[in-house]
């Protein structure tokens, strides 16, 4: 099955769907790790990406847009100088209506206006101004902290922004 574009997923219209007892063969999430980087250090400056409007970010997304935001970090700033997190969790089970095609597929698919459709994936449901990674560094490598998150963005489905806060 192709994988559909981001813009089909990305708006929150159907109610939250999350009971995952109720329903057999959910793929599994993609993301590989959640916290990053050196996790014993205490650092004084938080990077964040803030995403701009409430939608939903598929587990791929998120997953690919912590490879790239860990990989410019581990390239640039080293390990011990970071401590990367991602800070939501795909819970919002995504369905979908598997259409026939070839031939003949039209007399298949008729009649089947909304129907409820097999899990396809999993998505994380974020508000508006709701913070998706924070970076904890040092005041010497904020810059390239920024500029990380800068290309993760690109990664995501909503607009966003990085925001720098001093951590007291």
């Amino acid at each position: 099955m192709v994988r559909k574009p981001a813009k089909m997923y990305r708006n929150i219209t159907k109610k939250a769907y999350t009971r995952r007892e109720y329903m057999g063969g959910v793929p599994g999430s993609r993301i590989v790790q959640f916290d990053m980087g050196n996790l014993r250090e205490d650092f004084p400056y938080e990077a964040s990406i803030l995403v701009d409007e409430a939608c939903q970010i598929r587990h791929t997304a998120l997953e690919a847009a912590r490879v790239n935001i860990n990989r410019r970090l581990m390239k640039e700033v080293g390990r011990m100088n970071f401590r990367l997190k991602l800070r939501t969790y795909p819970h919002q089970v995504l369905r979908e209506n598997k259409q026939a095609t070839g031939a003949g597929a039209d007399r298949v698919s008729e009649g089947m206006r909304a129907a409820f459709g097999k899990a396809v994936g999993t998505a994380a449901r974020v508000s508006e101004k709701q913070k998706i990674f924070t970076i904890y560094t040092t005041e010497e490598y904020l810059d390239k902290a920024k500029d990380a998150l800068r290309h993760g963005i690109y990664k995501l489905p909503s607009p966003g922004r990085v925001v720098i806060t001093k951590r007291t």
